[in-house]
Parts: C-alpha cells; structure tokens; sequence
C-alpha cells in the first residue's frame, strides 16, 4: 500500500488573509510593462479577480480602467498627389469588348454608350 500525505487543517477561518504590504507587492507585480494580472497571479497564488480588485482600490478606478485611447486619423499628405486609376470593360457577346482605363468622367462613357446603340441598329 501506498503511503499518502495528508494534510490536516484546524484553523476555522477558511479564506487566506492578505496583508496590504503583500496586497501591495503583487498589484506593483502587475503593473510591470508586460505583466499579465492571469500570470502574476499565478505566480502568487491568488485568483485573477482579487488581484483586478486590489489594483482597483489601491490604484483608484480611473487608474485601474482600461479603455481605448483616442485616435485622431490624418490624411496621408503623399496619398493626395496620386491620381486615381480606374477600369471599365464592357463585354458585348463573344466578340466585342471596350475597355475605357484611367479616370472616366460621365460624358466619355455616355459618348461609348451612344455609339454602342447607334452600332446595334
């Protein structure tokens, strides 16, 4: 048979105290660069939560949030310059195809569009 080590607990109180200065050293623990509050409180034994409310009352709620931070876009000052290229093919049965490439503006495709019509007649 197999010896097994057992261990007795006789203290009544079943949750495990904390002091503020160990409180204290595992918050600073998290607050590392790097640091995640899952590992650190790996690290020491506690559970995630009680390490995300000990930051919370010793850092204050502002200090404890996390959020988006704001971002302004700005426009690309090299992306303005470069004209815009554009495509349109049209395809007419198997044999016919016109492709008008760069920028088209309404009266080129409308003067493609008369034509066509005024070929199929």
């Amino acid at each position: 048979m197999a010896k097994a080590e057992v261990e007795v607990i006789t203290s009544e109180r079943r949750r495990r105290h904390w002091s503020q200065a160990d409180k204290e050293r595992i918050v600073a623990a998290a607050l590392q660069p790097g640091a995640t509050i899952l590992g650190v409180a790996r690290a020491f034994g506690v559970h995630s939560s009680q390490v995300f409310r000990w930051r919370q009352q010793l850092c204050g709620k502002e200090a404890a949030a996390l959020g988006f931070a704001a971002v302004t876009i700005a426009a690309d000052p090299h992306g303005a310059a470069a004209p815009t290229q554009g495509l349109i093919e049209v395809e007419i049965g198997t044999e016919t195809k016109i492709r008008i490439s760069g920028a088209a503006d309404a009266a080129t495709v409308t003067a493609v569009i008369t034509a066509l019509r005024a070929g199929s007649r």
